[in-house]
């Protein structure tokens, strides 16, 4: 994508300082760290973090882990995240840049991290074929996010919200995207996943739907 094509990362400041004092805080106490630590467990060698906003996964990244580059495209939770990556116990670049076109080499990476990402791109496709781009022949993919409920009902209240407030009041978010799918479609192989509720609140959420899981980019058959 030439520099005249390429669309203009958005600062979303309002959403930004919401995420890092509000929302951010009140997902730790529904135990979203308990996630965090599942999704990252195991990860080993260069490893990038798509959607890293203000850093709140640097803490549970294994010490197996040798480089870690943190992309985040929103300038307050990017310098959150410079702030928490000098913190970190292992080496951290936090870098600006967007899930669609992303600013690594081909093949560059043992891993790849989403977390609560893809809901939040302009072009979950497009940043899925990126992220199979930049990994390793069989590299992993970890994701963390929220979808699709399954509910039929559920299902017309987040098509409703997405195509009205929602991605407005929540910094681009969408509740209703079938990411399962989206990822099979970029050319990884599901390794394992989960499927759950999150936070488990009294009232239904249309945020509520998760998944957590591994897929692999598969190796290169050159027989």
């Amino acid at each position: 994508m030439s520099q005249q094509m390429r669309p203009p990362i958005r600062s979303r400041p309002v959403f930004a300082r919401f995420y890092s004092k509000v929302a951010g805080p009140a997902l730790a106490k529904a135990g979203v760290t308990e996630h965090r630590e599942r999704l990252l467990t195991g990860l080993a060698g260069e490893v990038i973090e798509v959607g890293a906003g203000n850093g709140l996964n640097f803490p549970h990244y294994p010490g197996t882990v040798t480089r870690l580059l943190a992309v985040e495209p929103e300038p307050h939770l990017r310098e959150l995240a410079v702030h928490r990556a000098r913190s970190a116990s292992l080496p951290v670049q936090v870098v600006g840049g967007r899930a669609e076109q992303l600013p690594a080499e081909d093949a560059s990476f043992d891993a790849a991290v989403v977390c609560l990402t893809l809901c939040s791109v302009a072009d979950p496709h497009a940043a899925l074929a990126e992220l199979h781009r930049v990994l390793r022949p069989g590299g992993e993919l970890r994701f963390f996010e929220h979808v699709r409920a399954d509910s039929p009902a559920m299902r017309r209240v987040q098509r409703v919200l997405d195509a009205t407030v929602w991605p407005l009041l929540v910094g681009g978010c969408h509740v209703g995207r079938d990411t399962q799918v989206v990822i099979a479609a970029a050319g990884f192989r599901l390794i394992e996943m989960e499927k759950f509720s999150f936070p488990d609140t009294r009232l239904p959420s249309p945020a509520a739907t998760h998944i957590l899981g591994t897929a692999r980019r598969e190796p290169v058959d050159t027989s």
